[in-house]
């Protein structure tokens, strides 16, 4: 497991290289890796399917994002997409692909939509995550609003 961290965080620092991410916000950028496959194995570890071990990682990194985006003053993507390169399905579309070509359809089908899920999971996991940060960032200014607004 420890050595499947590592791995994460590696493979989520090296593209936000290639994105020409600053190099103080690299380890971040790994970072975000690192939670969203710890998030993932924990979920897949305690029963959950492959779908919603991707949407909770996707999920995590949505809301990581936005917080260091606010705390380090970027933009948010530069933690979101380094962050879900661990969890994109590249084996599977990889493997639907060697079916296809091996004329093993019902297999590439299979894998097909295995990796179609794979990739909403992905994306419903950051729209939900970024949609809850920014209810529950304008209930807080809300409550700050109304205690200026007392006193």
């Amino acid at each position: 497991m420890i050595k499947q961290i590592i791995l994460a965080f590696l493979g989520s620092v090296f593209p936000a290289i290639l994105f020409n991410i600053d190099r103080k916000k690299l380890i971040w950028a790994g970072v975000s890796g690192t939670l969203a496959w710890t998030t993932y194995l924990i979920v897949f570890n305690y029963g959950g399917s492959i779908t919603i071990s991707t949407f909770m990682g996707a999920f995590v990194v949505g809301v990581y994002s936005e917080v260091m985006a606010r705390k380090l003053k970027s933009p948010s993507m530069q933690f979101s997409i380094p962050g879900i390169f661990p969890l994109v399905p590249g084996v599977m579309a990889y493997n639907t692909v060697i079916y296809i070509v091996d004329q093993n359809y019902d297999l590439a089908y299979s894998n097909a939509m295995k990796t179609i899920i794979g990739g909403g999971a992905i994306a419903f996991g950051m729209m939900l995550s970024l949609t809850t940060y920014k209810f529950f960032s304008k209930i807080q200014r809300d409550i700050e609003a109304k205690k200026v607004s007392q006193k």
